[in-house]
């Protein structure tokens, strides 16, 4: 079983090869020698370094006191959660499990084998607890995969002991700066190595891009406003009508971004120039949203809270997007993703859903008196969500692990590294991403209307309901026009955002009166009393009606503020 530790950390450089006295600074009391430690690693990742390019490291080491597979994913400039799991021959399957959205179809090789001869010091307060740990390691690189010859450092390497302060890393930063020590230019000995046994041809390419030299992203080399999308008399991407939206980003996309990995492989990713157009910022918009769903798809299959909410959002703001702004991409590129945006939105959404419902239910069950729950309802109410979730759980895995995901992020990375722009697209931002959200806004304020000229019932649930998904489109569109278009966008997203809480609201009380009608029947079955369901069934009613009564007066409040 996999185990997880957060590593937080900093690396230095030094003329000297040994560690400066630390004795003194931030609170050391005293370092303890702990001897030198071999260490022997073999990294993995896929022939075009995928793994480094999202500054993900996969490795099997022996030495040391925590031999085994070590999974490090980025959390933050120097915080990585380190995910363990015993040696073995194979990479694990938990740990490939957790690289897959970025392996999909590909093969694990070993790429790079350090070997470190790590000489180890505790610091330590005054009563003796450990503050951190510093080393010196002597590494030696050697390139197995996709490169030549080998590489030979020093390094200095300082690690926050579990527990402790970050600030203590700054503090001791101070000190090793004064002894003359610099931070180190590559961000994971990994990093360091890739960038000094690449080819030469692509390390001097690697280099340029560091420094600026214009190097194309991985899986986006083409992503320019005013590449190749534009010279298409149609504005379709070349995947288009042929079936190669897997291909491209396998192939072409990736080779030619091959450089840039390098680079950021070693902790320097080639700058993204500034928006300038409309496509410019909704490119943008979608990369985030295109990166955000990668970067949490480990942390659903781990559970981690709100991965699966997270992820669902990004899904939600992805597809929002490439609806609103149909002006400046190609549906016809863009309609056939929204279909299987909406698909994997609709997986997230059904454990998550009954996650919500099912702490509204206890919550409700919660603030009744005592006197007025009959039968073992609380009882009933937790079997109900943990039988959810164990299915729900299961069934998402299954989504993660498929074909058709893995395809739909292959066509990401296709569609961000040759975008279907149209005319539009070359626009002022300010200008035709407003009409957009303008055309948005129009939507919600006809549903809105619409659904309140209905009497209470079924009908009005569903305007309410499509009103809020509206609200929800158009507070993501005002999202991607605020770098554009500045305190007017942002006033719209705040507006929607409470527009979409109220509906929100009611839209919750409409589901749990269905599960509360359903679970009613199961328990009036087993003979149990039926009354604290028909209760709260009638509490959830009063609720929905009063959002009902307050929508009006908080709508002409919205609209007032929702000048775009």
């Amino acid at each position: 079983m996999a185990e997880t530790k957060r590593e937080i950390e900093r690396k230095y450089e030094s003329d000297d090869s040994g560690l400066p006295d630390l004795t003194g600074v931030a609170g050391v009391a005293s370092v303890l020698d702990q001897g030198v430690a071999e260490l022997d690693a073999t990294y993995y990742d896929t022939s075009d370094l995928r793994l480094a390019a999202a500054s993900i490291t996969l490795r099997r080491r022996t030495g040391g006191s925590d031999a085994g597979w070590h999974l490090k994913l980025p959390v933050a400039a120097g915080i990585r959660d380190e995910i363990r799991a015993p040696l073995s021959d194979a990479v694990p399957d938990e740990l490939a499990g957790l690289v897959r959205s970025r392996v999909r179809e590909g093969q694990l090789v070993p790429v790079v084998r350090l070997r470190s001869a790590r000489d180890i010091r505790l610091l330590l307060d005054a009563e003796g607890r450990l503050l951190a740990e510093a080393s010196v390691d002597a590494v030696r690189a050697d390139r197995l995969f996709g490169g030549e010859g080998s590489a030979q450092w020093t390094e200095i390497e300082v690690e926050l002991a579990d527990g402790g302060d970050p600030a203590l890393l700054d503090k001791l930063d101070k000190g090793l700066r004064k002894a003359g020590v610099r931070p180190s230019k590559s961000a994971s000995k990994l990093a360091r190595a890739l960038a000094e046994t690449a080819p030469r041809k692509k390390r001097a390419k690697a280099k340029a891009a560091a420094e600026g030299g214009g190097a194309k992203p991985v899986a986006e080399g083409k992503d320019d406003a005013k590449g190749k999308g534009k010279g298409d008399a149609k504005g379709k991407s070349k995947g288009k009508g042929k079936g190669k939206g897997k291909g491209e980003a396998k192939g072409k996309g990736r080779a030619e971004g091959q450089p840039a990995v390098e680079a950021a492989a070693a902790g320097r990713e080639a700058p993204d120039r500034e928006p300038v157009t409309a496509g410019d910022h909704v490119l943008a918009y979608v990369r985030a949203q295109r990166d955000a769903i990668l970067a949490l798809d480990p942390a659903v299959r781990q559970e981690t809270e709100d991965a699966v909410h997270d992820m669902r959002v990004a899904t939600r703001r992805l597809r929002s997007t490439l609806r609103s702004f149909r002006k400046v991409l190609d549906r016809g590129v863009t309609d056939p993703i929204g279909v299987e945006l909406k698909w994997l939105a609709g997986e997230l959404g059904v454990g998550r859903d009954q996650e919500v419902l099912a702490e509204r239910l206890a919550e409700g069950l919660d603030d009744l008196p005592h006197t007025l729950v009959s039968g073992p309802m609380g009882e009933r109410l937790q079997t109900w969500a943990k039988a959810q979730h164990r299915g729900s759980r299961r069934r998402l895995l299954g989504v993660l692990d498929s074909g058709r995901y893995l395809t739909l992020l292959d066509t990401l990375d296709a569609f961000v590294a040759d975008p279907p722009l149209r005319t539009a697209a070359e626009g002022k931002p300010a200008k035709v991403l407003a009409k957009a959200v303008r055309k948005d806004l129009g939507k919600v304020s006809d549903l809105v209307e619409q659904a309140l000229g209905e009497p209470p019932g079924h009908e009005r649930d569903e305007g309410l309901h499509e009103a809020r998904k509206k609200a929800k489109r158009t507070r993501y569109a005002a999202e991607t026009a605020t770098p554009a278009i500045g305190g007017p966008a942002k006033a719209l997203v705040k507006s929607m955002k409470s527009l979409q809480s109220l509906l929100g609201e009611h839209q919750d009380s409409v589901m749990a009166r269905q599960a509360l009608r359903e679970l009613s029947a199961v328990a009036h079955a087993a003979g149990e009393s039926a009354f604290t369901y028909g209760l709260l069934y009638g509490r959830e009613e009063r609720r929905a009606e009063l959002v009902e009564k307050e929508l009006p007066t908080a709508w002409d409040r919205i609209r007032g503020a929702a000048e775009v």
